[in-house]
Order: structure tokens, then C-alpha cells, then sequence
């Protein structure tokens, strides 16, 4: 049984103490991968770091996150795209469009967005979407700029049944994580309904700990509380639900 983290932020300050300890705690707990999605040019350093010190297991994206979109958002992008010259990436993010925290450069993501789709398109690889309070927003401009390549995940997905199916309408897996455990997380009926096929597991860590350790922080070894969350939803034994999220996280990024 294995177990793959599509979306962990494991490069992040809040590792700095015990970041070896943990990427053991993540081994000892059956993960073979975890996915890194970029947040801006002050974070790529660490990043790339912690990748060549655990090449097999440690795989960079390459992107800016919307709530890291300014006003020197061309020159942010500027830098950011000059790393494509330079290696390759397993994916584009983390992109997306975020309403909740500040709305000032709303334009600015919507334009970014649509910059880090073409180089999705333009590398062929996928790109990992965060959306908060801007599920149909994110998805109109993913609609717009779908030519039957584009690919990845609606990152901490969070929508009803219906945008569920709008998103894997529009080409697209679900980001599922900590969100799932919590007693009034409302994924359940998404859970229920939608097949494995669709699905992949993810930490978003240091976030959004799943229960029993929410509220702390979140780390790739808990990813196993999710997928037991959901294979509990599904009625399903939980290798089932391990070998179909991780079969559907390998096929993306391959």
C-alpha cells in the first residue's frame, strides 16, 4: 500500500525544525510522493532544496499563488518563467483565483491565471488550482482557455455535488484533504457520489490538519487519516482507496 500527497507546502518555515524527522515520519507512513506547489519567487529556493535532498520522493511545481499576486506581479512572473529555461517541472502552481483574503488584485490573478494556463498547455503538464469563494470565477477562465489539453486539480476542493461535476467536466481531478474529516467539513455528499477515478489525497501542508490533529500543524504523514476518512464514506477497504488516488496522482503527473 502506498499513498501520494499531490499538494504540501513541506518547504515552509514551519519545518525548519524537524523537516529531516519529518519526511521520515512521511516514509515510515506509506508515502512514496509528495507534490510541492510553488507560492512565489521568495519560496522557490527552499523548494528546489528540499527536492535534491530527497529527489525520489520530493517532486517541485513550478508557479504564483493568487493571494501572492501584486502590483510587480509581471516582474514576479518574469522570474518565475525563466525557471522553464532552466529544468523541468512536474506541474504549473499553485495558480488559482482567492476572494476571501483581499480582493485589491482581483484583476491581476484572473490575468496570472490565465498566464500560468498557457504555460500548462505550452510545457504539457498539469496545473493545480487554489480557489476560495471563487469556485465558478476560476472555473470560467478554465473553460476559456480548455483546448482538450488541459489538466490538473481543483486544489482543497470544498464545492457542492454540482461543481464537482463542473470541474471534472471541465478536465479536471479533486484535491481532497484534512477538510474531509471535519465534522462539518459538508464534503460528504461529494464524497459519496463522486468515483474514485476522480480523486487524489492531499495534506496542503501546514494546513488544514485533518482530525485528530486539526488545529495543529498539518504534515504529509496524516494523509492516511484522509484516505481513511474517505474509504470509511465510500464503504470501500482502505488499499482500495490508497491504490485508486495513487493511480490517478500518477497518471496526472507522468
Amino acid at each position: 500500500m502506498k499513498f501520494i500527497d499531490t499538494h504540501a507546502h513541506i518547504f515552509a518555515p514551519e519545518f525548519d525544525q524537524d523537516q529531516d524527522q519529518m519526511i521520515q515520519r512521511a516514509q515510515d507512513a506509506l508515502i512514496t510522493e509528495i507534490y510541492m506547489p510553488n507560492i512565489d519567487q521568495t519560496s522557490i529556493e527552499a523548494m528546489l532544496a528540499l527536492e535534491a535532498k530527497y529527489p525520489s520522493l520530493c517532486h517541485s511545481l513550478m508557479g504564483l499563488h493568487p493571494c501572492y499576486v501584486k502590483e510587480d506581479f509581471q516582474q514576479v512572473l518574469y522570474e518565475i518563467e525563466a525557471w522553464f529555461q532552466k529544468r523541468t517541472f512536474k506541474g504549473i502552481g499553485e495558480a488559482g483565483l482567492d476572494l476571501y483574503w483581499d480582493k485589491t488584485f482581483f484583476a491581476q490573478q484572473q490575468e496570472v491565471l490565465r498566464i500560468q494556463c498557457q504555460w500548462a498547455k505550452q510545457y504539457k503538464i498539469p496545473i493545480i488550482l487554489h480557489t476560495r469563494d471563487a469556485f465558478q470565477e476560476t472555473l470560467a477562465i478554465v473553460n476559456e482557455q480548455q483546448e482538450g489539453t488541459l489538466r490538473g486539480i481543483f486544489h482543497c476542493f470544498s464545492g457542492t455535488v454540482e461543481e464537482a461535476h463542473q470541474a471534472i467536466e471541465a478536465g479536471f481531478l479533486l484535491g481532497i484533504g484534512g477538510v474531509a474529516t471535519f465534522k462539518n467539513g459538508g464534503l460528504e455528499p461529494v464524497l459519496q457520489e463522486i468515483d474514485l477515478k476522480h480523486l487524489v489525497l492531499e495534506t496542503d501542508s501546514p494546513y488544514l490538519a485533518p482530525v485528530p490533529f486539526r488545529g495543529k500543524r498539518n504534515e504529509p504523514s496524516y494523509l492516511p487519516k484522509v484516505a481513511q476518512r474517505l474509504a470509511d464514506l465510500k464503504s470501500l477497504p482502505l488499499e482500495e482507496v490508497a491504490a485508486a488516488t495513487s493511480a490517478n496522482a500518477t497518471q496526472l503527473f507522468s
